[in-house]
């Protein structure tokens, strides 16, 4: 049709109805305007854009790799100490991380099982390439969701708020609301010796542009440092000689809530080694062309996850530090080397593990580096990670200082929420330090900022016994189904655990155990027998009795405990049990977190100006202005501001 009509017109006029139907066409077929735009399709990003399309938001994910999209960048693995309670929540709310782990997992372990139930933490090697393929499969069908492979240079900003971004191809896209998870590619720079190259992760370019735009509309930007081991050769290393570290039965813990979540791949082990006065005296005699002390790095590192060259000044006097071989997939013979992160020149990295008797005939497929990033001030958000300079800017992942997939992952849910809500016009979503590990994450951050990448330990929360690995469905699945995330499928099942466990503590309760269904059983097992007969939650109060020590013992209980749902029976016997075993510490732990919650019912944004109130501290009133807390619980938790500040701002409301 398109050649007919133009065979009766011009040259000219053939030229500019060619160009008017294409584009005509071109725009019909192509968006470019949404609800939400995402930069960066990390951790944060695939989160934040998965939620609020999930919400009902039309949101576009800008990625400068769209096989990447959440990529481990370092560790092939997900959860540990702290961050697998936030991968518990994040599954809870009905993100995806908990469900593309357990989908991927080589290797599940529950650490601290030798700890209370608070400290319980699963953790999860993952096949890392299977991860990014189940990731890339999610977005694709996820409706309301559209991807775009390029890099953003520029917001576009209007009366103080964004309204849209430009990429490097030079093409615009609207949005009433962006999400920036930009993770360590603003301004990256990656050193290797005295190796310096731009880029945001191997061979990936760095992102030039926004950070200057940023700073510019009133963001405090600074720099972070963060590095990577070496990749080793499996095929090269002498396995005799490393102690092999099994997983738990993969039937036994998983991190989705759901129960079709569970990895059919093959299940691989960890190794570990250690290094020796040889492998420290080779680093030690390098360490003029470590960046790290010869000048060439000034940013800050993390404290909890420190290079090989850091522990070997930090702690001079060890002879030995462990390390990990960890399977980096299924298949694979790449394994990744965790705790030797290092930026030492690749011959030196080569040299040292060499000394390894293990690592005697080491092969690389690449050294370790360090890798320094640009990141902005978080105490410049509100809890909603929106922020406090640029309307419908929200900023989620290790632009806001932090360090870690699950801490970015969690940022990333709530960004997406609360951007989804913005652009709604409803209430943002703030969850409470004794709600979830994810608000004392984010309360951490905008609230006392950082001056170290933030890394999330159970040691943060106050309120750690009412944050367990366990129980986070109960805590979070019926707030988010009533937002609308976690459907009606994640909520039935959490409704459905939840009668369950109540049903067996009320059993527990009402039963009696009588000394003649039990002594002679205990008597086998040379336990002391009971002189009477008592409770059975009486019973699994004591440590050295659970109920499946107890079902093997009394064939009531072990009847009764056959009654649970077949497919999660383990995850509902370890909730009822916990819950009886620390029930005095969780409602004590509970009465302290009300008592302490009324001060987060105090209203003081907008009410009060810091500087005319001379009753403060100088140090009060700087950080108060700064901060601008929304309530006078978190005005209590801004470091310099004490109790007697506190104090005075509660008369002057009053007044």
């Amino acid at each position: 049709m398109i050649k007919c009509m133009m065979c009766c017109v011009g040259t000219l006029a053939k030229q500019i109805l060619f160009y008017y139907l294409c584009n005509s066409v071109f725009k019909r077929g192509m968006k470019f305007t949404f609800d939400i735009i995402v930069i960066g399709a990390g951790h944060a990003g695939c989160e934040a854009a998965h939620a609020a399309a999930r919400l009902g938001s039309r949101v576009l994910l800008i990625t400068m790799d769209m096989n990447k999209v959440a990529q481990m960048s370092c560790n092939p693995a997900v959860g540990g100490i702290a961050k697998g309670q936030i991968v518990r929540e994040i599954d809870a709310m009905g993100g995806m991380m908990g469900i593309v782990t357990d989908r991927t997992s080589i290797q599940m372990r529950m650490l601290n099982r030798s700890k209370g139930p608070a400290m319980h933490s699963p953790r999860s090697q993952a096949d890392r390439m299977q991860f990014i393929a189940r990731w890339r499969e999610a977005l694709d069908n996820t409706p309301g969701l559209s991807l775009w492979q390029d890099t953003v240079k520029q917001l576009v900003i209007k009366d103080g708020r964004v309204t849209g971004v430009i990429t490097s191809l030079g093409v615009t896209f609207n949005a009433r609301a962006v999400i920036l998870t930009a993770g360590t590619f603003l301004g990256g720079m990656m050193h290797v010796g005295r190796v310096m190259t731009p880029g945001g992760r191997v061979s990936e370019p760095a992102s030039t542009g926004l950070t200057g735009q940023l700073v510019s509309l009133g963001l405090t930007a600074g720099r972070m440092k963060t590095g990577t081991p070496p990749r080793i050769d499996g095929r090269t290393v002498d396995f005799s000689l490393a102690t092999e570290q099994h997983g738990d039965e993969p039937s036994h813990h998983r991190f989705s809530y759901l129960t079709d979540t569970r990895s059919r791949l093959a299940q691989r082990s960890c190794w570990t080694i250690y290094t020796n006065r040889e492998v420290h005296d080779v680093l030690r005699d390098a360490l003029p062309d470590s960046p790290l002390y010869n000048g060439q790095i000034r940013s800050i590192g993390p404290r909890y996850c420190p290079s090989i060259e850091t522990k070997i000044v930090t702690f001079a006097e060890r002879d030995s530090h462990q390390l990990f071989l960890e399977p980096e997939g299924e298949t694979t013979a790449e394994y990744y080397l965790n705790g030797f992160s290092s930026s030492l020149p690749w011959q030196v990295q080569v040299e040292a593990l060499r000394k390894i008797p293990a690592l005697r005939d080491v092969q690389l497929y690449r050294p370790g580096y360090a890798i320094e990033y640009d990141y902005f001030d978080p105490t410049g958000l509100y809890h909603s990670l929106e922020s406090k300079f640029v309307g419908g800017l929200f900023l989620a992942g290790q632009i806001n200082g932090t360090t870690g997939y699950e801490e970015a992952a969690g940022q990333g849910l709530v960004a997406g929420i609360n951007a989804h809500h913005s652009v709604n016009g409803m209430e943002p979503l703030v969850l409470g330090r004794d709600e979830a590990y994810i608000g004392v994450l984010i309360d951490d951050l905008v609230t006392k900022g950082v001056d170290e990448p933030y890394r999330m330990f159970t040691s943060r929360a106050e309120y750690r016994i009412l944050l367990r690995q366990d129980d986070a469905d109960m805590r979070l699945t019926p707030q988010s189904y009533r937002l609308g995330l976690a459907d009606a499928h994640r909520y039935d099942l959490q409704q459905s655990k939840q009668r369950e466990v109540e049903s067996l503590i009320d059993f527990a309760s009402a039963y009696t155990v009588r000394t003649s269904h039990i002594n002679d059983a205990l008597i086998a097992r040379r336990m002391e027998p009971l002189k009477q007969g008592c409770r059975l939650v009486d019973l699994l109060t004591r440590p050295e009795f659970d109920f499946a020590l107890l079902a093997e013992l009394n064939a009531v209980i072990a009847e009764r405990l056959d009654k649970v749902e077949a497919e999660r029976r383990d995850e509902i016997i370890e909730a009822a049990e916990i819950r009886i075993k620390y029930d005095g510490y969780i409602r004590r732990e509970r009465e302290l977190a009300d008592r302490l919650t009324r001060l987060e019912c105090i209203k003081l944004r907008g009410k009060v100006n810091y500087g005319e109130v001379h009753q403060l501290s100088t140090e009060a009133r700087q950080k108060l202005t700064a901060i601008d807390p929304a309530t006078l619980g978190q005005a209590s938790r801004i470091p310099g501001v004490s109790p007697s500040d506190i104090s005075v701002l509660l008369l002057l409301l009053r007044s």
